[in-house]
């Protein structure tokens, strides 16, 4: 069985003084301690509902009648919501400070024990696969009941021909903690524990507050930022090509057991997308760069005066931008006042996230870089966590996360089963939020010059959201590719890097010595291979839908609710065929991709 982490993701936050009071995580939803006795009750509990499970119903799965199965599937999901409750409790507090030895302790041995107690459910699937075709079918159109659960085993069944025996299942299941997972917080440990000594500034600073700097109006501060990243990447990259070529020769021994034909193809079944949306989708992307990003940094090399743009530049502030402190407050009120403005419900199910603590905002010691939404277990409730340093992008973070969190309080009700919604879609929601935040700020830019400013941001995010991560898409097959032939220097790596850095940015970059060791510190790479795709699946998806919402189509916030509310339990096509979309028709994503080239030429528009 799969149990949910809070999955951290870096990202370039902003740093700033004035935020006003920044909300931490009460974790008491889940529990008030990690010595509380709700704890060790719940473990016990899981231990017991597993050996139960295994008692009651290996073996006998394909005897069961339509409720029978019922019933079998309904404690399957109490006991994922068991094990899911006690490692989002250990996930989340280790996250808040990774640095602190006896939370990865806790995380460890949570870990540890799901492990063993689990490990007698690894015979449900695989005797799942193997009742027969007819009978499946039989068994899930008998009621209403059991067949809202169809969706989720056709996915598992998807996976029937890349099974393994049941004894290797298990022997994977139970050496999990010492492999993937172990190299995942060594990973995760050794960034959090790197300092950067930039120059100019007065104590060396965290991975967070580094990247924060490449944001920064000051050239000079960037580069030093730049510089001090390169060097310690370079001093660790031994390390971190270990990590990448003990992970990628783990998937691929996996992968060639299972007979899956790519590396990819794990991703994309969990993700429930066929390879050749995706390949269009890679494809239409690639083939826009020119019309993109290499349209775009030429423009913003003339804003900057600079005949080429250098590493440090891509997310420098324009000239013209003044630079601003946004507090808590008004970042709170934005973002709540646009969802309003979409419609009253979605504010409603924000509110709770920042009146009850389950906003962790700000930058300490220890915690994990960037920002993510949790969304624990359907009888709970998610947990947002930011970076919050105030600038301008921070807001949008904000509003992309809450577009998480708002959406997996909306597909809860479906279960534990049911809720948990595939990559490709998981980021509408929060795209969405971005999208309608960026355009109230957008119909009240008061000037042409902060009307500028504001579409060239949304650019530059919308290129990094797109652009880069179709291009760490690429990076990543072609490391799991050359990985298969042996095993990979830091400088094959970083030649592996820079071949999609420049493809992607274009001729208005030139890339600094050490930019190839920045590959490091992407965790993506790390905790979910191939994963980054879906970001930009996400904001092509979401470009298509606003311009359907845009155009009036009837019923549109009862329809968007509809395909939030139904978490996984359809596929993309059904979901977005209420709007007119079809994400497996080439078109559709170059829909989403001229919306952007749109911004980029009203940009242009401006300079004339």
């Amino acid at each position: 069985m799969t149990i949910r982490l809070p999955r951290p993701v870096f990202d370039a936050d902003a740093t700033g003084g004035g935020l006003g009071k920044l909300p931490d995580w009460d974790l008491g939803d889940l529990y008030a301690a990690p010595d509380a006795p709700e704890v060790a009750r719940d473990l016990a509990e899981l231990e017991r509902a597993c050996a139960a499970f295994a008692a009651d119903y290996e073996g006998k799965l394909s005897t069961l009648d339509a409720a029978g199965m019922l019933d079998c599937i309904r404690r399957h999901e109490r006991i994922e919501a068991l094990a899911g409750r006690v490692m989002s409790f250990a996930g989340l507090r280790y996250y808040q400070n990774t640095v602190d030895a006896m939370r990865a302790k806790f995380l460890s041995d949570s870990q540890d024990k799901v492990t063993e107690y689990t490990t007698p459910l690894v015979f449900f699937s695989l005797e799942f696969n193997r009742i027969e075709d007819a009978a499946y079918t039989a068994l899930f159109s008998a009621n209403d009941a059991i067949a809202r659960y169809k969706p989720v085993f056709d996915r598992m069944r998807a996976m029937k021909p890349y099974q393994l025996s049941d004894e290797l299942e298990r022997f994977l299941h139970d050496q999990s903690t010492v492999g993937a997972s172990a190299w995942n917080r060594l990973f995760d440990e050794t960034m959090a524990g790197l300092s950067f000594a930039v120059a100019g500034e007065a104590e060396p600073m965290s991975l967070e507050a580094t990247l924060n700097l490449l944001s920064e109006p000051e050239r000079p501060r960037r580069e030093a930022a730049a510089r001090a990243l390169a060097e310690v990447f370079g001093n660790n990259i031994k390390l971190f090509a270990r990590v990448h070529n003990t992970l990628a020769k783990e998937k691929e021994i996996e992968d060639r057991w299972r007979k899956m034909p790519t590396p990819q193809t794990a991703r994309h079944l969990s993700n429930d997308v066929e390879p050749e949306v995706v390949a269009a989708l890679r494809n239409a992307v690639v083939a826009a760069y020119p019309k993109l990003s290499h349209r775009y940094y030429r423009l913003k090399a003339k804003w900057m005066g600079l005949d080429k743009l250098q590493v440090w530049d891509r997310n420098a502030p324009l000239p013209m931008e003044e630079k601003k402190t946004v507090g808590w407050e008004e970042a709170r009120e934005t973002v709540l006042s646009a969802y309003a403005s979409f419609d009253p419900e979605m504010a409603d199910l924000a509110k709770p996230f920042f009146e009850k603590g389950w906003i962790d905002a700000g930058v300490k010691p220890g915690k994990a870089p960037g920002a993510f939404a949790h969304p624990t277990v359907t009888e709970v409730h998610p947990y947002v966590m930011l970076n919050y340093l105030g600038k301008p992008r921070d807001v949008m973070t904000l509003a992309h996360e809450l577009g998480h969190g708002v959406h997996q309080r909306l597909a809860a009700p479906q279960g534990e089963m049911l809720s948990q919604t595939p990559l490709t879609l998981a980021e509408t929601a929060s795209v969405f939020g971005e999208m309608l935040t960026f355009r109230k700020l957008l119909a009240q830019a008061a000037t042409p010059a902060e009307r500028k400013i504001l579409l060239a941001g949304k650019v530059e995010d919308m290129i990094n959201t797109v652009v880069r991560q179709i291009a760490f898409y690429d990076f990543e097959c072609k490391l799991h590719a050359a990985r298969r032939a042996g095993e990979l220097t830091p400088d094959d790596i970083g030649q592996l890097w820079m071949s999609v850095q420049g493809e992607s940015l274009g001729d208005a970059f030139e890339f600094m010595p050490g930019y190839e060791t920045f590959w490091a510190y992407i965790p993506h790479f790390v905790h979910s291979p191939f994963y980054v795709y879906a970001y930009a699946f996400g904001d092509g998806l979401v470009n298509a839908l606003y311009a359907v919402y845009e155009e009036g189509l009837p019923e549109f916030q009862a329809k968007y609710f509809d395909m939030l509310k139904a978490g996984g339990s359809k596929h993309h096509k059904e979901l977005l065929a209420p709007f007119g979309l079809d994400a497996s028709d080439p078109k559709f994503w170059d829909k989403g991709l001229s919306m952007i080239g749109a911004m980029i030429e009203e940009l242009e528009a401006m300079e004339a």
